[in-house]
């Protein structure tokens, strides 16, 4: 794996959309069924909208009927990280991007075969590079 990346909150402000600000730094969640990648159908790679590294496959890509982009598997486990979340009055595992710690979105254990996990996804937090 590469070098943390690490930047001011003004950096990335001056890279990112409010949204992807208030997602990927500020751990916020976009509202379901809005994100650009919920109902996304194109083969390709997810990258982290804040560093740019791969994340998720089109090829683990499900609909979980949740709102949110959701993925059975990482492209390589190496380039998450897993974190216990206790905020909210719940007990979740956040998804951090392991090259710059952008909040991704919650991984659960509802999803389907062969993982029987769900990376759950914000759109914000992803940039989709399509296969040609």
């Amino acid at each position: 794996m590469s070098p943390k990346i690490r930047k001011t909150d003004e950096e990335w402000r001056a890279e990112l959309t409010p949204e992807q600000f208030e997602v990927c730094r500020n751990k916020g969640t976009e509202r379901p069924f809005t994100g650009k990648y919920w109902n996304a159908k194109s083969d390709g790679t997810y990258h982290c909208a804040c560093c740019g590294a791969a994340l998720f496959s089109s090829d683990t890509k499900f609909d979980s009927g949740t709102g949110w982009p959701s993925f059975w598997e990482p492209l390589d486990r190496a380039n998450v990280r897993l974190v216990r979340d206790t905020s909210h009055g719940m007990l979740r595992t956040e998804v951090l991007c392991a090259s710059c710690d952008a909040h991704l979105g919650h991984v659960f254990e509802d999803g389907p075969e062969p993982t029987g996990e769900r990376y759950c996804m914000n759109s914000a937090s992803l940039e989709l590079e399509e296969e040609e």
